[in-house]
């Protein structure tokens, strides 16, 4: 097999391995944040860039857009500034989805009114389910969370909770019936990496729906480990909104979240204490 070859096997894999949430099909593993960025038209950029095909933004940013949004034009919307496409890095072509949060809601009560709201505002039924009533950690309440993803479940959203690595949590949410689960690496805004690596290994090994890493991801490599480790998406927000150049830190986690899939499909080589050398010891120079 040449080159040129492997290079079209490797993009075909690609394309092939897609990501199904809900009943719904993305090319991109890889999910981006709205929030943090200092232009919004670098926003855009970024998303375009990264090939995503699903993009997060918080309820609140849109009702407060006349409040002194950062990068906002008078009268402008958050909205003017996602793209209805996902860029030309994107291996299909589909609209963009909109993947609303419930940021700030601090009770199930109130998540599920912003869930409503967003479904009206936004025409979606896809919803990023959080919920932290301590604004000091932005830790998720697993009781809350688990309530309002009952409710929102009944109710016909299709639910993607924000929870700790908690295997226990996100089986039990998994039985009420969300669609994915999204379990943080480290605190979310930290940039820390994956520090609950042991437990997101179980819920990976124990999940029936996607696995999508969510907080803490703050290189590209942490992202690759998130996908060698089996996850089946991550979503960057912090790591590339506040990076020097967002747009090519975009670029380098597209290209770091294929590499991880890639070599988790492969099948990575086991690890040894003993050094073992590669080729025969025997006959040397007889």
């Amino acid at each position: 097999m040449d080159t040129t070859e492997t290079l079209e096997r490797t993009k075909m894999g690609v394309v092939e391995d897609a990501l199904v949430i809900a009943g719904e099909t993305f090319s991109s593993r890889l999910l981006l944040g709205t929030g943090k960025y200092g232009d919004l038209a670098v926003m855009r950029t970024a998303i375009e860039t990264s090939g995503t095909e699903m993009v997060t933004l918080a309820l609140r940013r849109l009702q407060s857009r006349q409040s002194g949004t950062a990068g906002l034009s008078e009268g402008g919307s958050l909205l003017d500034y996602i793209p209805k496409q996902p860029g030309k890095n994107a291996p299909h072509s589909q609209p963009m989805r909109l993947l609303p949060n419930t940021s700030g809601a601090r009770n199930a009560a109130e998540a599920v009114l912003a869930a409503q709201l967003a479904r009206e505002l936004l025409h979606t039924n896809f919803i990023k389910l959080e919920i932290h009533p301590d604004p000091s950690h932005l830790m998720p309440d697993p009781v809350e969370t688990l309530q309002a993803a009952a409710v929102l479940v009944q109710k016909g959203f299709i639910v993607l909770p924000y929870v700790h690595a908690d295997p226990v949590l996100c089986k039990r949410l998994e039985q009420a019936g969300v669609a994915a689960v999204m379990p943080l690496g480290s605190p979310i805004g930290s940039n820390l990496g994956l520090k609950s690596r042991d437990f997101l290994e179980i819920i990976i090994a124990e999940a029936t729906i996607p696995v999508i890493i969510d907080a803490g991801i703050g290189s590209p490599s942490d992202a690759a480990l998130a996908m060698e480790m089996g996850a089946d998406a991550v979503l960057i927000s912090t790591a590339v909104a506040t990076a020097a150049d967002p747009v090519t830190m975009a670029t380098a986690f597209k290209l770091a979240v294929e590499a991880g899939r890639l070599a988790y499909r492969a099948g990575l080589a086991g690890r040894g204490r003993l050094g073992e050398a590669s080729s025969p010891l025997t006959d040397f120079l007889s």
